[in-house]
């Protein structure tokens, strides 16, 4: 199963001003791309801070969200909350016949699937905004090597990075 990490970042790197920061400083040609790139994959994985500031979950693709709270029960049909390790929870979606999957953030996620090798490709939207500070897109040191496949401008302030990550 193909696992890409598809993330909206400022110029200076941040994901977010703080983990309550609600995701409402993208352009709207990178919410499509991303509303488009996780429906075509058919599930998304985030952690609960992520879902929390989103409130519920997407329409139209599975929602996975990762927490250690037990407690936490979906009432919507395309929302799972699990506890599994990052490689068990590729198990299983594969096996649910999922081909690939979007991990969604935060840093914390990212940092789960990175460290278990598990993150094939990276996509990375550039927007035109400048935080000075806030979340990065991985929470722990890293040292993953990174092949460039492809950029694109998707709106005139808009990049889109996609590497893959060489293992």
């Amino acid at each position: 199963m193909k696992l890409v990490l598809l993330m909206a970042q400022t110029v200076d790197g941040k994901i977010a001003r703080n983990s309550e920061h609600f995701p409402d400083w993208t352009a709207s040609a990178d919410k499509r791309f991303f509303a488009a790139r996780t429906r075509e994959a058919g599930v998304i994985i985030m952690g609960s801070k992520t879902f929390d500031t989103l409130g519920k979950p997407l329409p139209g693709r599975k929602n996975v969200v990762l927490t250690r709270n037990a407690e936490r029960v979906s009432r919507f049909p395309d929302l799972v909350f699990t506890a599994d390790p990052p490689a068990r929870l590729l198990a299983k979606l594969a096996g649910e016949g999922y081909r690939e999957a979007i991990l969604a953030g935060g840093a914390r996620i990212n940092s789960l699937f990175a460290t278990a090798n598990l993150i094939d490709e990276i996509i990375i939207t550039i927007s035109p905004r400048l935080f000075g500070s806030g979340l990065s897109l991985f929470d722990t040191p890293l040292d993953l090597h990174l092949q460039l496949l492809e950029t694109r401008r998707l709106d005139v302030d808009l990049v889109l990075l996609h590497y893959g990550v060489l293992r």
